[in-house]
């Protein structure tokens, strides 16, 4: 019975392991360039998962996409190449992690912008608010004509 238990558990627990979409026809005979395609195929995005690298999904375009990858390496092709190739086809959006360019500094330079002007909007505005707050106190005259104008409210 406790035997039982253990394998099923065992079981469990390795089912839970993260499991790699790379078919066994797909690894390359050299580990140096196996290492390599590996490595570059986490840094690309499964087009049709979106949140995956082409090296955790099965998706077809993933397995071509690998295989592509491998291709190239066995080419010759840098790793560089690899990636600026992939990229040509597929745009920037197939990169998991975005190259830092002119364009992406908008992309990420914004919120920081954004919340840089936000917070020097709130400081004029308090700062405006503090002014009229704390504004010259009343005259004798004015403070006679408030308890007046009180007193007749009050009555009236």
């Amino acid at each position: 019975m406790i035997r039982r238990t253990l394998i099923a558990a065992l079981l469990l627990a390795a089912s839970a392991l993260p499991t790699l979409a790379v078919n066994p026809d797909e690894v390359l005979a050299d580990p140096a360039l196996e290492a390599r395609a590996r490595a570059l195929s986490a840094q690309l995005r499964c087009m049709v998962c979106q949140n995956q690298s082409i090296d955790d999904s099965n998706a077809e375009l993933a397995k071509d996409l690998r295989v592509l990858v491998r291709e190239r390496l066995t080419n010759g092709d840098s790793d560089q190449a690899v990636i600026d190739y992939v990229v040509s086809r597929y745009g920037e959006f197939v990169l998991l992690k975005p190259r830092f360019e002119t364009k992406t500094l908008i992309l990420w330079g914004a919120p920081v912008v954004l919340l840089l002007l936000g917070g020097t909007a709130m400081a004029f505005a308090a700062r405006r608010r503090a002014g009229r707050v704390t504004g010259v106190a009343l005259s004798d005259a004015e403070a006679k004509r408030l308890s007046a104008l009180l007193s007749d409210r009050e009555r009236g």
